[in-house]
């Protein structure tokens, strides 16, 4: 696997961008290559598979980058859905279909990342608050999507080595 490692001398902006594409890319390689069973497949008593996962982080890719940090509605295809649907509603979707969704939801958060640090930095909050009226910074946010993949790489770890032994880091 070539994942983008994270610049070990840069600046705040491109080491935290350089964090989350690298955990961006481990989640891409601990999903890629499976069937439907392989993203259905589950460990122990969680119900979470890799396929849950991709339509989770797609989900999050656009609710932080689109909807808190840009102020902008919630996609169309999340209409209606709450996050717990989100989850369950993956066991109806094919492999292409998960990867395809979730690839175009980073796709559109790079974007809407680099739009708004073009135009204001880290530092500045994002258009839409919080449901307790606390308004996340842009750095927050970016902060948390490292602290999302993360700990779902774990989670994603177990459930591919379930699969069919593949390990890594």
């Amino acid at each position: 696997m070539n994942r983008p490692e994270p610049p070990l001398t840069a600046g705040e902006t491109e080491s935290l961008i350089g964090f989350l594409e690298y955990h961006r890319a481990t989640f891409a390689w601990k999903c890629s290559g499976l069937d439907a069973a392989g993203l259905a497949a589950t460990v122990g008593a969680s119900t979470m598979t890799l396929g849950g996962l991709l339509k989770h982080l797609a989900y999050y890719e656009d609710h932080w980058f689109s909807r808190r940090m840009q102020g902008n509605k919630r996609h169309p295809q999340w209409s209606g859905m709450n996050p717990e649907e989100v989850w369950a509603s993956a066991a109806h979707d094919t492999p292409e279909a998960l990867h395809s969704l979730w690839e175009a939801a980073v796709a559109r958060s790079r974007t809407q990342l680099a739009e708004t640090l073009a135009n204001g930095g880290l530092d500045q909050p994002a258009r839409r608050s919080l449901p307790n009226g606390e308004t996340p910074s842009v750095r927050w946010i970016v902060l948390h999507m490292i602290e999302e993949y993360a700990r779902h790489n774990g989670h994603a770890d177990l459930l591919r080595e379930s699969v069919d032994g593949a390990t890594g880091e």
